[in-house]
């Protein structure tokens, strides 16, 4: 199921909403890991078995750990075992095919391997018991003795497909007690739909004109550019929508989740946009694998190390593919060259010529994550920086005409400017705060009702990182 479905706005979660708030806050819980299980089942039942066996798995070792505690040997072998499952779940289903399909092709072989269908949101929920037991082990949170309790943490649906990589320390106290106020509702409910109208109205309009780019036959560099960077704006609405979303129906049942988007698209390096960029992943490979292997506090080699792994590791997470691997390594040596060589320099360049600097890198990044086929990777990159195609042509402008509108607000709305506006008025008083919040809950609310004529009308609307 997904949130911009009109069978999830028009039943299941005003049903689900219903329940929730109706019912005793002993009995919230279990209402929402019953929604949740049939919000992951919806699409794939089998795999709540799955959902079942590694989550079961991690609780027992969890309590196992709690068990051995003055061991610090039996703790260890613990959490090894509770890493070793979690991974090897992750690695068969994301990776035996692409693992298998390389060994075939780099020693010529014919090794049969039916290819095995992705369980929705498996890098998501796997990283949130990894990060359980890893904690527990550290001695940074206290064992959740409460199956049913744990299972709703990891299977909440607000969160569950696509993130923002919730840890456990910080929503365990939300977990057992929570207060929900009118107050958080409304804003949750406001930011649970400025982010459908991100979705909606804004990722699933700009999509098409990549896709025209790159279905063309040598594009001139123009439309290869103008389809980079339509695909760079579709990532970054479908992606930080859905952390909206999620966000916003958290608050609304009581759970304050952690931003997982800052801006990025402003940002004046590379070091600043992974800062800003999916924050929950950064933050997971930061405190998990970076600082673990020494981080910053070592030579300058192995720091270089550090990182190539880091940034390895980032890349193969998002996808089963040599671009995504290239895409991880690509920025790791951006990192590098940043960190060791023209950072200081960089940071003495006008403001403006950062920026430009940022854009083209993530604008290429992001062709390289977006394009798995190398048969069509390697020529559009080469139209982005080569005119074989021509410079610009006459279709130019009719992509200009048909989706100017649309680019131009995308990119507005990937900048902080209203944020900004909204503190200005803000800073007029108190009546100006209440007047200028009525007129942009109406205003959402009437885009509310655009954005559900879309979606009568859309037969295709998945997000992007569902895949991952």
């Amino acid at each position: 199921m997904v949130f911009s479905s009109l069978f999830f706005y028009f039943i299941f979660l005003p049903l689900f909403l219903i329940l929730y708030y109706v019912v005793p806050k002993q009995i919230k819980n279990y209402i929402l890991l019953i929604f949740s299980l049939v919000f992951y089942a919806w699409g794939e039942p089998i795999y709540v078995l799955l959902m079942l066996g590694m989550t079961l798995s991690d609780f027992l070792l969890g309590l196992l750990m709690q068990r051995f505690d003055s061991s610090p040997a039996k703790r260890k072998i613990c959490l090894i075992l509770s890493i070793v499952i979690d991974l090897s779940c992750l690695a068969f289903f994301k990776y035996a095919t692409f693992l298998v399909g390389s060994f075939n092709s780099l020693f010529k072989l014919s090794i049969p391997f039916k290819e095995i269908a992705l369980p929705i949101g498996i890098s998501f929920f796997t990283f949130q018991t990894m990060s359980y037991t890893i904690d527990l082990y550290r001695r940074e949170i206290s064992v959740e003795k409460n199956y049913a309790e744990y299972l709703m943490y990891v299977s909440m649906f607000p969160q569950l497909i696509a993130g923002p990589i919730v840890r456990y320390k910080t929503v365990k106290a939300e977990l057992h007690e929570r207060a929900i106020s009118k107050s958080d509702v409304a804003e949750g409910f406001l930011r649970f739909i400025f982010g459908l109208l991100k979705k909606v109205l804004l990722a699933n309009r700009v999509g098409p004109v990549f896709d025209a780019a790159l279905a063309t036959q040598n594009p001139t560099m123009v439309f290869a550019w103008l389809g980079a960077v339509a695909f760079t704006l579709q990532l970054y609405l479908d992606f930080s929508a859905y952390s909206d979303m999620a966000i916003g129906l958290g608050k609304m049942l009581g759970f304050k989740f952690g931003e997982n988007f800052n801006y990025p698209l402003i940002s004046n390096s590379v070091t600043d946009f992974w800062r800003r960029w999916h924050i929950s992943l950064s933050t997971w490979f930061r405190d998990y694998v970076y600082i673990p292997l020494g981080g910053n506090r070592c030579k300058i080699p192995r720091q270089i190390f550090n990182l190539t792994v880091v940034w390895f590791l980032t890349g193969l997470w998002h996808g089963a593919s040599w671009n995504y691997v290239i895409w991880g390594v690509y920025y790791g040596i951006l990192l590098c060259l940043e960190k060791f060589v023209y950072g200081k320099a960089l940071e003495k360049a006008p403001k403006f010529l950062r920026h430009i600097y940022l854009c083209i890198i993530v604008v290429v990044g992001f062709t390289v994550f977006a394009i798995e086929d190398f048969s069509k990777l390697l020529p559009y990159l080469a139209s982005l920086f080569t005119a074989k195609g021509g410079f610009v042509g006459k279709d130019i402008l009719f992509y200009l005409q048909n989706y100017g509108f649309v680019l131009v607000v995308s990119i507005l709305v990937s900048t902080p400017i209203f944020p900004f506006l909204k503190k200005k008025i803000s800073s007029f008083g108190q009546a100006a705060k209440k007047v200028s919040y009525a007129i942009s809950a109406v205003i959402l609310l009437i885009l509310f009702v655009v954005a559900i004529s879309y979606m009568v009308s859309d037969t295709y609307n998945p997000f992007l990182y569902f895949r991952f």
